[in-house]
């Protein structure tokens, strides 16, 4: 093995040496190669838990997937793009339904998103207040997004009941509002059963977020308006609502997608089949593929959801991101 001799120092190296090799670049680069070391087994569960499925179920959407071929799936049929056709032929029953579920999950989405928004900000706002109390209304705000989804639905579940719930024990009973004990599960009331329940247990979640930006909002600011004459409509309009901007647009884009995408709520308050005015398109998805026993429509129903949050998301943070230069300049 030949050994490089290291030039005295003062000295110029002889010439034909080879230059020493700096240790330094090395040890930088390990450095640089850690932290991929490190998300290394979280991008490989990643890959298993959420794209392995997806491309198997985008390959499943091009298959002729119903009960005959369940347990050998891979020797379905190619279908191209024949459950595509299917699914967005409105004229057809199927995409009459599909159609239908999609209106609706739009309405209920804008509507909760929008009261979880409108509540959570409200009551983040009003927290801002130093009040003796405060911190245990704080941990009481914080119970229906702290409680697990299937045992605070099946409660509600419970409370929807006609004959002896507690909605209908307080609205006609105690109140008398109602002419007599309503349906809130079926009918057109199980919209609004629908939405109470996904308000209640979303916007603990909106609370939280709202909360946590106010504290980056200097009070210096409030304190200067209030000298100006600023009142607490003017503060909230030009100071808070602006300083919060960043932060909405994160959590308008996650509540949405959350809620467009709720299976839970909607299959544990009303089970396997949902009624006409709460078939969301999640629940519509499943019945397309588990009840009906037709696996590649139902995936190409969940390819064309997957298209549609793709799209609206890509827009959303387009617009955003057009507004928050604007603001900026």
């Amino acid at each position: 093995m030949t050994v490089t001799a290291q030039p005295a120092v003062g000295k110029e190296a002889p010439p034909g040496a080879t230059a020493p090799v700096p240790r330094r670049r090395t040890g930088r680069v390990r450095r640089g190669a850690l932290p991929y070391l490190l998300l290394l087994p979280a991008l490989l569960l990643e890959l298993l838990v959420h794209l392995v499925p997806m491309v198997i179920g985008i390959v499943m959407s091009f298959k002729e997937l119903t009960q005959f071929y369940i347990r050998d799936w891979g020797a379905a049929p190619w279908a191209a793009f024949d459950n595509y056709s299917v699914s967005v032929d409105f004229d057809a029953p199927i995409g009459k339904a599909l159609l239908h579920s999609f209106f609706v999950t739009c309405a209920f989405t804008v509507l909760s998103v929008g009261l979880c928004w409108l509540i959570g900000t409200t009551a983040a706002v009003y927290m801002q207040e130093n009040f003796r109390g405060r911190g245990f209304l704080r941990a009481v705000f914080l119970v229906p997004y702290a409680l697990p989804v299937y045992a605070a639905v099946i409660t509600w579940a419970f409370m929807f009941q006609r004959d002896n719930g507690l909605v209908n024990h307080v609205l006609h009973d105690q109140l008398g509002l109602t002419d007599s004990p309503s349906f809130w599960l079926i009918g057109d009331n199980s919209f609004v059963a629908l939405l109470v329940v996904s308000v209640w247990k979303g916007w603990p979640f909106a609370f939280l977020i709202v909360m946590a930006g106010l504290q980056n909002i200097p009070k210096e600011l409030y304190e200067a308006a209030s000298i100006d004459g600023a009142g607490m409509l003017q503060q909230l309009r030009r100071i808070t609502l602006p300083s919060l901007r960043p932060v909405n647009q994160v959590l308008v884009l996650v509540l949405f997608l959350w809620t467009f995408n709720d299976f839970n709520t909607p299959f544990v308050l009303f089970g396997r089949a949902a009624p006409d005015a709460a078939d969301l398109i999640s629940i519509h998805i499943y019945q397309s593929s588990f009840v009906t026993w037709n696996f590649g429509a139902g995936s190409a129903m969940s390819v064309l959801l997957l298209l549609f949050l793709l799209v609206v998301t890509g827009v959303y943070l387009v617009l955003t991101s057009r507004g928050r230069r604007a603001a900026d300049v």
